[in-house]
């Protein structure tokens, strides 16, 4: 059976990613991960998919930012294969729908006591400071940061935030090909929907590892090859 995977930016781009392999730039992270795409494609017939525009797009973006070179960006439109998820025709189970309307609750209701928090924290922070307009601004700004941090993960975290996350599980639905992201809201409803999912840090040791066996079945055949001569 023939393998796809869909990518997510965080495919190319995981900090965590990076520290395992040993890159030392966004950039040849992108180079090195793609080489390794282009050589399970030639040699193993496996094909990676990016959602189109929307991952596509985001990705191209993140790499121009960090200045990459044309050839990445050569290699990304080689390599990657650019597919809009059909999103009229690929079907998800009602209970996904429900369960993620009652995810979105329980994190609301968590933002808002999050909110009333900080809210009882900012207002004792101005009683006490109330004489000091400048050590109240400076109070009141590490508050807010705080608030910000802790508002995010409640919210954010194993939860689909943006187009790019739903379009990269539509279009792994469509192909019923594995996903590949260090996104935790990916992951958790990328279990939900039964895809195969494989962790960003993990895809490019897996594609070294399914290439070294290639290489080893061709040596061991040559060397059966040379013994019969």
């Amino acid at each position: 059976m023939k393998q796809r995977f869909v990518l997510d930016t965080t495919a190319i781009t995981d900090a965590g990613l990076r520290a395992k392999e040993g890159y030392e730039s966004i950039c040849e992270s992108a180079q090195e991960i793609l080489d390794l795409i282009a050589k399970a494609r030639l040699k193993l017939n496996i094909s990676c998919y990016i959602p189109y525009p929307t991952v596509y797009t985001e990705l191209v973006s993140f790499l121009k930012r960090h200045k990459c070179d044309e050839e990445v960006f050569i290699k990304l439109d080689t390599w990657l294969v650019k597919k809009t998820p059909n999103r009229y025709e690929v079907k998800i189970p009602a209970v996904i729908f429900y369960e993620y309307v009652s995810t979105m609750r329980q994190k609301i209701n968590k933002g808002r006591k999050i909110a009333e928090e900080f809210i009882w924290e900012c207002s004792a922070i101005a009683v006490k400071f109330a004489d000091n307009r400048e050590e109240l601004e400076k109070e009141i700004g590490n508050l807010i940061s705080k608030f910000r941090d802790k508002y995010r993960t409640a919210l954010r975290q194993g939860i689909l935030d943006s187009a790019p996350d739903l379009d990269v599980l539509l279009l792994a639905k469509e192909l019923e090909a594995g996903v590949v992201s260090s996104d935790a809201g990916i992951r958790k409803w990328s279990e939900r929907l039964g895809l195969r999912f494989v962790e960003a840090s993990k895809f490019p040791r897996m594609l070294k590892e399914y290439l070294a066996l290639i290489e080893e079945g061709k040596t061991e055949s040559k060397e059966e090859e040379e013994l019969l001569i």
